[in-house]
């Protein structure tokens, strides 16, 4: 009988697949529960609030047999019963705190985007807890932060520097004690509005000239980190200087591209990790890969079944699914020799999924 786990948190779809694909029997417990989550789960279960995910977690393990348990964004203080494998509930609550996160990077004389006073302006302000930046903003001046404090119900806050370069990250695999980086990314972020800085994509391997600073940084962190299995540490990146911006303590959502271009099974490497094992040297790329989220841009019905359009696409809804503007719809892919090819590649399949979606 194959193992089992149970991969709980707000979007769990690429972990579920990876572990299906390692020959694991997969459960999850999801916000979305999209399509494609069904073609590599045998149970889920949706939940609408992050507070409903113990009894969601308890409810699974009444129905089947669990071994293990992943976390993904959302989850990552989760406790249960069942043993999980990653990064330990009490040592991830260090780095749910972007406050925590910046006095971690000083320790270690890691370069990072200064903290500012309150009366300092322009500056970037981000919420102490919460993923994915769609609530980080440069404000310029008191009356912009007061607005942005209002719009979020006056978060904790920190308010930092502002830093030129190009949204980075590095995947790495960590066994407490030591890592090894696996993949250099380049992100995409939203762009514009009021989610400007929201992650929507990924292309891997990145083309930096500051790849290797990155990965210098990204392994001294994760090592120092106290980590377990797969971490992931954002950047702020240029040919002249590197930023450490946050450490994620878990599955990141570059694990789609990092898989692709590397052609490793990261669900394997992070059980490989957890149990002391290290890759010897970072995995050479196989080709290029992106994915790009498509947002809703007005409130709109997807009518259409978009699994024919699998595999250029993933996190796939269901017919007649209703998004409200700015919701994340669906991912589509893209892939090349080159950075260039596979981006041409994915706006090639950008345009033919926005033709199904109407």
């Amino acid at each position: 009988m194959n193992r089992s786990v149970l991969v709980v948190g707000f979007s769990t779809r690429h972990v579920a697949k990876s572990a299906f694909q390692a020959g694991f029997e997969v459960y999850a417990i999801d916000h979305f529960c999209d399509q494609d989550l069904a073609w590599y789960t045998r149970d889920r279960i949706r939940f609408e609030e992050l507070g409903e995910l113990p009894v969601a977690v308890e409810e699974m393990c009444l129905r089947h047999r669990i071994d293990l348990i992943i976390v993904t964004s959302g989850a990552e203080s989760l406790k249960s019963g069942i043993p999980i494998c990653g990064t330990s509930p009490e040592q991830a609550k260090k780095y749910l705190d972007k406050l925590e996160i910046q006095k971690f990077f000083e320790g270690l004389e890691i370069p990072t985007p200064q903290i500012l006073p309150d009366d300092v302006y322009p500056a970037m302000v981000k919420p102490r807890t919460g993923a994915g930046g769609w609530r980080n903003q440069v404000v310029h001046n008191r009356e912009e932060k007061e607005l942005w404090e209002e719009r979020f119900d006056n978060p904790p806050y920190i308010s930092q520097a502002l830093v030129k370069g190009l949204p980075s990250s590095v995947c790495c695999l960590a066994d407490g004690a030591r890592a090894r980086a696996i993949a250099v990314n380049e992100q995409f972020l939203r762009g514009n509005g009021e989610t400007a800085f929201g992650f929507s994509g990924s292309v891997t391997p990145s083309d930096s000239p500051a790849n290797a600073a990155m990965i210098r940084y990204a392994e001294t962190i994760a090592a120092a980190s106290g980590c377990k299995g797969t971490v992931g540490v954002d950047f702020m990146a240029d040919s002249n200087e590197v930023w450490a911006i946050e450490i994620n303590p878990r599955f990141q959502a570059t694990l789609d591209t990092v898989e692709m271009s590397t052609g490793r099974n990261l669900f394997s490497c992070h059980l490989d990790a957890c149990h002391g094992k290290l890759p010897p040297h970072i995995p050479p790329p196989l080709h290029y890969a992106a994915r790009r989220i498509l947002f809703a841009e007005r409130d709109m019905t997807v009518r259409a079944d978009l699994c024919a359009l699998h595999p250029l696409v993933a996190d796939i809804p269901w017919p007649n699914t209703e998004m409200e503007e700015g919701q994340a719809v669906i991912s589509v892919y893209g892939w090349g020799a080159s950075k260039d090819a596979a981006l041409a590649m994915l706006d090639k399949h950008n345009r033919l999924v926005r033709q199904y979606m109407g």
